[in-house]
């Protein structure tokens, strides 16, 4: 399979000819080790991709999408964004789109799964400056919302608390561990992300007609399904939340998994970054006390791409790595300089 540019191009242009629409591809790393989150600088560089638009307007535009998530506000962005451009907007998921990509599908009028497609919970992982610190004491540990939910029902159902002291208590022993402006940024993104769901769900369905199915989906997605990593495939998103999935047919699903498998192999997403692997590989005679640094490498982050226009954001580094006298290598990853760059 060839990762060119062009016949990624090639795969998108056919990928458009087959469902009547615009195309434009929007993938961050999933890769272990190298996993990236959408972010709002992807906005800019979505319009000008829509610049491109013959005419200035699709009827239908059609967004690949794969990522883990990312921030809970660009959703709401992206989508008012390319409806701009439409008259009807379609996701598309190949393999991935969890949390923060499963808000953007849900502002789409249909959601089009791969087989392997997954989609997941919204419920928000936060992370702020009064978290936990890791071991280290350098980085915020995430709190996530369903661990401070869990807690709540454990006290409550398993332990059989229910006396408003003994509440009191428990949440005070949570509060000694987390600081309380922490819990309080848990429920506002909490609240943040259903309020989202909720308003990118009114934008193709009726609000008022349709409220009762908004809020089952809005409620299943951020607290009913429990656990965030939870996989909902396309049957289940058919069946029990009842979204707008369609399954593609025969020749679509090759094209869509086709398009897949040329950005699986540009970005690396099935191999795992490991960083010392990574430098022994290149190093594997090091000795005690010797320090050196691998050749630079180049590694894809992220991509946004149409028929004639590609952002790709590149992460150019290196990897220092040392043998001590305990024989154990240790390295550090120098990253030299990353960056969108755009490809004509």
């Amino acid at each position: 399979m060839s990762t060119t540019k062009q016949a990624r191009r090639e795969t998108i242009a056919q990928l458009q000819n087959q469902r009547g629409s615009w195309v434009i591809c929007y993938f961050t790393s999933t890769r272990d080790g190298m996993d990236v989150p959408m972010a709002m600088d992807v906005i800019r560089l979505f319009y000008e991709h829509l610049q491109t638009i013959p005419g200035g307007h699709a009827k239908k535009i059609d967004l690949v999408l794969h990522s883990n998530g990312g921030d809970g506000v660009v959703p709401w962005r992206l989508v008012t964004l390319l409806r701009e451009y439409c008259d009807l907007l379609g996701v598309i998921v190949p393999h991935r789109a969890f949390s923060a990509a499963t808000l953007t599908a849900l502002g789409a009028n249909e959601i089009v799964m791969h087989p392997l497609a997954m989609l997941g919970p919204i419920d928000p992982t936060t992370t702020g400056p009064f978290n936990p610190r890791d071991p280290s004491g350098q980085q915020p540990l995430g709190i996530s919302v369903e661990d401070v939910a869990a807690y709540v029902a454990l006290v409550k159902e398993d332990v059989g608390i229910t006396h408003e002291d003994e509440l009191v208590q428990a949440f005070n022993i949570l509060a000694q561990q987390v600081h309380p402006l922490a819990l309080g940024n848990v429920k506002r993104t909490t609240a943040q992300s259903r309020m989202l769901a909720r308003k990118l769900l009114g934008l193709h369905m009726d609000r008022t007609a349709d409220e009762h199915k908004i809020d089952k989906i809005v409620e299943a997605l951020s607290s009913r399904l429990y656990y965030h990593g939870h996989p909902i495939n396309r049957k289940e998103a058919k069946s029990d939340l009842e979204l707008h999935v369609v399954e593609p047919d025969g020749e679509i699903e090759t094209t869509i998994w086709s398009l897949y498998t040329q950005y699986e192999e540009l970005m690396l997403l099935s191999q795992a970054f490991v960083q010392y692997q990574e430098f022994l590989a290149g190093n594997p005679n090091l000795n005690s006390g010797q320090t050196v640094t691998v050749t630079p490498q180049a590694a894809t982050l992220a991509c946004i791409e149409t028929v004639g226009f590609t952002h790709r954001f590149v992460l150019n580094y290196e990897i220092a790595g040392a043998r001590g006298p305990d024989m154990v290598v240790r390295t550090q990853l120098l990253r030299r300089s990353e960056g969108w760059e755009a490809e004509k």
